[in-house]
């Protein structure tokens, strides 16, 4: 997808009761850029990050979605975005072959990935016909990373993508997203710089906007 996507936001903020988590957020986050979404444990990134990508309403405020300065349809905004967090939760009586065809079906790959392709990447070949609820921690990450990182999508959300990684698949982490951020919108939320260093290239500190 060669769609330069940039995400506006207009007086948004999120409460949870009587608790602001954040509010008026005035922001315009740029196509092809990254962002470090910073604050330490329980300062609302990952808040954030759902309201952004829509799994959660904002309190107040509107979010908008746009290529050129034109917005997107409400209902046309999930293809254009891929994330991964580790409080999304897999299919776990699909395989990870069945889990690439079913996201496959709703969110294409981008351009040379297939599933044979994928698997091989995340060097999970001899596990791919497994069910996911066998997989460990670090597998499953690592799968909600590929699927997040390969769909053909021009923005990128990942929520402590080193979360259950070893030092291996950490490396393999800063690899792959090397290699797929060029003209993504990326956002990536977390407390620790090895995240996000290198591959974004601005800030956006949570606790600004309490």
């Amino acid at each position: 997808m060669s769609k330069a996507v940039s995400i506006r936001l207009d007086g948004v903020g999120k409460r949870y009761r009587y608790e602001w988590v954040f509010r008026n957020v005035d922001f315009h986050f740029n196509a092809g850029q990254g962002y470090a979404l910073l604050g330490p444990n329980g300062s609302g990134k990952s808040s954030l990050m759902r309201v952004l990508t829509g799994s959660t309403p904002p309190s107040k405020g509107s979010i908008f979605f746009e290529i050129d300065g034109q917005p997107i349809a409400e209902e046309e905004v999930y293809k254009c975005i891929s994330w991964a967090a580790p409080y999304m939760e897999l299919i776990e009586e699909f395989t990870f072959e069945e889990m690439i065809d079913f996201q496959a079906a709703m969110k294409p790959f981008k351009q040379g990935f297939d599933k044979k392709s994928i698997i091989e990447i995340c060097e999970l070949e001899k596990a791919a016909k497994k069910q996911i609820r066998y997989y460990s921690s670090g597998m499953k990450q690592r799968v909600k990373l590929a699927l997040a990182l390969f769909a053909d999508t021009p923005v990128l959300f990942l929520d402590e993508p080193t979360t259950n990684l070893d030092i291996q698949a950490t490396a393999w982490y800063k690899q792959q997203i090397l290699e797929h951020k060029n003209g993504r919108l990326i956002f990536i939320a977390s407390n620790q710089p090895d995240e996000y260093e290198g591959i974004c290239e601005q800030v956006f500190h949570v606790l600004d906007f309490k």
